[in-house]
């Protein structure tokens, strides 16, 4: 005799058909958005880091250029020729009378300082001052020259007879300097120039050069004059 079965009812309900969906599905869309979101960040790291390396290499290249203009600018930017007075005399000063007599002897250097530009200059016009009056004044040199990068050139000359303008009045006034001790007068040279650098030539500057020259009761250059440069301006 055999024995009864129970049967225990099982009942679905509408959400079971849901429940039954594989548990690693979940697992594999999060693990696919993973896998996005990386590649995604990979790619930004990568756009940044050669944005960054592109803006570096242009800042450097910038920089570069930058600095080999700067050089040539300070290379190949003029510099204005120097002056400096060397001699001063008027040999007949130690004496009372001795305007009739009178000249004034000068030697000047024009030094070009620059390394590869030489310098072109027009004849030169000179003129002697004392306390502001014009008292001689010459043509000191009547023909054009050009000067190398790095030379000096000597510029000598007497101022006598028209080109030396001394009065016996203006005499007096050198005598009474020369008792105190100190006769002062001005050199001014007057030219124009222009610079040449490799091929190609600048326009003309119209310079003015102003030594100042202080003399001894023997009528010569007193030796601290000869140290500082002539100013030297352009017009």
């Amino acid at each position: 005799m055999s024995t009864p079965q129970h049967h225990i009812p099982i009942h679905y309900t509408p959400d079971d058909h849901y429940n039954t969906r594989p548990l690693n599905k979940g697992r594999q869309l999060s693990s696919h958005h993973s896998a996005r979101y990386y590649v995604r960040r990979v790619k930004e790291s990568l756009t940044t880091r050669i944005s960054k390396l592109i803006c570096s290499v242009f800042l450097s290249l910038l920089f570069i250029v930058g600095l080999i203009t700067f050089i040539l600018w300070l290379s190949l930017r003029p510099h204005r020729p120097r002056f400096h007075i060397h001699e001063f005399s008027i040999p007949s000063l130690a004496q009372d009378n001795g305007f009739a007599s009178a000249q004034a002897t000068f030697n000047v250097t024009a030094r070009n300082p620059n390394l590869n530009i030489g310098i072109y200059y027009d004849p030169m016009h000179v003129t002697l001052y004392f306390q502001n009056q014009n008292i001689g004044e010459d043509q000191l040199l009547l023909s054009a020259f050009y000067q190398s990068p790095k030379n000096s050139t000597v510029l000598y000359d007497t101022l006598s007879g028209p080109h030396f303008v001394v009065d016996e009045a203006r005499w007096g006034q050198f005598v009474a300097a020369r008792m105190r001790g100190l006769v002062t007068f001005r050199l001014e040279v007057a030219s124009a120039i222009k610079f040449k650098i490799a091929g190609w030539e600048s326009k003309k500057h119209k310079i003015h050069v102003n030594c100042d020259i202080g003399v001894g009761p023997d009528g010569l250059l007193i030796a601290s004059y000869t140290v500082p440069k002539c100013p030297v301006y352009f017009t």
